[in-house]
């Protein structure tokens, strides 16, 4: 009789937890992924303001790539320390604190007027956001028990794709638009009018997050247990639950640094130096270059949701990792080769944004297999800042590199091989640890 009962029972606890998670993601998922619009948008629009600033401020191609890696600079120092207050304070009071921050320190671009206050102004806003991707994916482990967080997490990182997608051509069309009204540039305007959503949002934030599952009133007690016990369950085979300074002695988060610093490279190479990249095909006009920037971003956000669901209905990592990180090397390759045209620029870009945007949320269902308890905070914190300092390493080797030679294709053929490189040690992490 029993063995007649329990699968349908199995059954339908299934479909209980599976409509308790759909409850959960509907609730916090688009919220977070407003967040990280708003967020990468600040990070990564001085890639457009490089296409007035730089003529009218006298900033060489090194010095833009120098200001915009400081970002990772500050951001890197402060990273570790962030995050392990988000987990003390609660991320709904510390993410506020982070968004506020940064649209503070981003609207202050406007009066830039020299390399040195952009070199400030960039590691001040990489000190003020430190703290907010790695919080949101700590605060992820809270709701989402690993073999759901890749779908999650890749819908969370829309939100980069979606930033290119509706961002460029916002910026293209502020800089075009606004130019010389009320004495300022279409660059200074710009980073006003994409500063205000932060601050706005940051306050929405002290209203709607809650620090966890227990303190959501908007759940009931049974989904409470359904959420924790799925949590219990998944944390039972973690092997990472050293103090938090621990984290930085474990050989396995230096190993997930170094994928992580592979597929980084790839990623802001895009982000910063994509504007410029269009441009250099002969296309003008900050509102054409945006148009044409956000399509890209448009193959990238349907790959890496379809990876995503892919990589957790089929509990298999590694692959899921590989494949996109090689369609970035294959689309790098290609766009230095075929830079003379607008056109075949695209789909090889389009093809290296599919890849590279890609990895990074799948990436993340690798360390969070193994790291549980206090080292969560803390380790997760240590891969993604020193992950995050190829964001300094990218834009400025693009810049040196293009100011000696004038060129853009070597850095591409670079940047080529290292996603190579982050695909081959992927494949050395053990799969029984990591498919789940």
């Amino acid at each position: 009789m029993s063995t007649s009962v329990s699968p349908p029972t199995a059954a339908v606890d299934r479909q209980r937890e599976n409509a308790v998670f759909r409850k959960v993601v509907l609730r916090i998922v688009p919220f977070l992924m407003l967040c990280y619009v708003v967020s990468y948008l600040d990070r990564v629009n001085v890639g457009f303001a490089k296409l007035q600033m730089s003529d009218d401020l006298g900033f060489s191609e090194a010095a833009f790539g120098l200001g915009a890696g400081l970002f990772f600079i500050g951001y890197f120092i402060f990273e570790v320390p962030s995050n392990v207050l988000l987990q003390k304070v609660g991320a709904r009071v510390w993410i506020a604190r982070i968004m506020i921050t940064w649209g503070i320190v981003s609207a202050a671009f406007m009066f830039v007027n020299s390399e040195a206050m952009f070199y400030v102004l960039r590691f001040l806003l990489g000190v003020a956001e430190a703290g907010f991707y790695p919080g949101v994916i700590l605060y992820c482990t809270y709701w989402f028990p690993s073999h759901r967080r890749a779908k999650v997490i890749a819908l969370f990182m829309s939100a980069i794709p979606l930033a290119g997608i509706f961002g460029n051509p916002l910026s293209g069309w502020i800089m075009d638009q606004f130019d010389g009204r009320n004495g300022l540039q279409g660059w200074q305007w710009m980073f006003l009018l994409e500063a205000i959503p932060a601050v706005l949002v940051g306050i929405w934030t002290l209203f709607y997050l809650d620090r966890g599952v227990r303190s959501a009133k908007w759940l009931d007690e049974e989904e409470k247990q359904v959420i924790e016990t799925a949590i219990a369950k998944d944390s039972a085979h973690k092997d990472v639950h050293a103090p938090i300074w621990d984290a930085f002695k474990q050989p396995k988060v230096w190993l997930m640094s170094l994928i992580y610093f592979c597929f980084v490279m790839g990623q802001y190479a895009l982000t910063f130096w994509m504007p410029t990249f269009v441009k250099s095909t002969g296309i003008e006009g900050a509102l054409a270059i945006g148009l044409l920037s956000a399509i890209p971003y448009l193959a990238a956000l349907i790959t890496m949701n379809l990876f995503g669901w892919s990589a957790d209905k089929r509990r298999e990592r590694r692959w899921h990792l590989v494949v996109p990180a090689l369609m970035g090397t294959v689309g790098f390759t290609l766009a230095s080769a075929w830079s003379g045209s607008t056109a075949l620029s695209l789909v090889a870009l389009s093809i290296a944004a599919a890849g590279v945007l890609t990895c990074a949320p799948l990436f993340w269902s690798l360390p969070t297999s193994f790291l549980g308890g206090t080292a969560a905070a803390a380790g997760i914190a240590v891969i993604n800042s020193v992950g995050n300092l190829a964001g300094f390493v990218s834009p400025y080797m693009i810049g040196a590199i293009k100011d000696a030679t004038g060129s853009t294709q070597l850095p591409m053929y670079v940047l080529a091989l290292v996603l190579a490189v982050g695909a081959a040690v992927v494949l050395t992490t053990r799969k029984d640890v990591v498919n789940r």
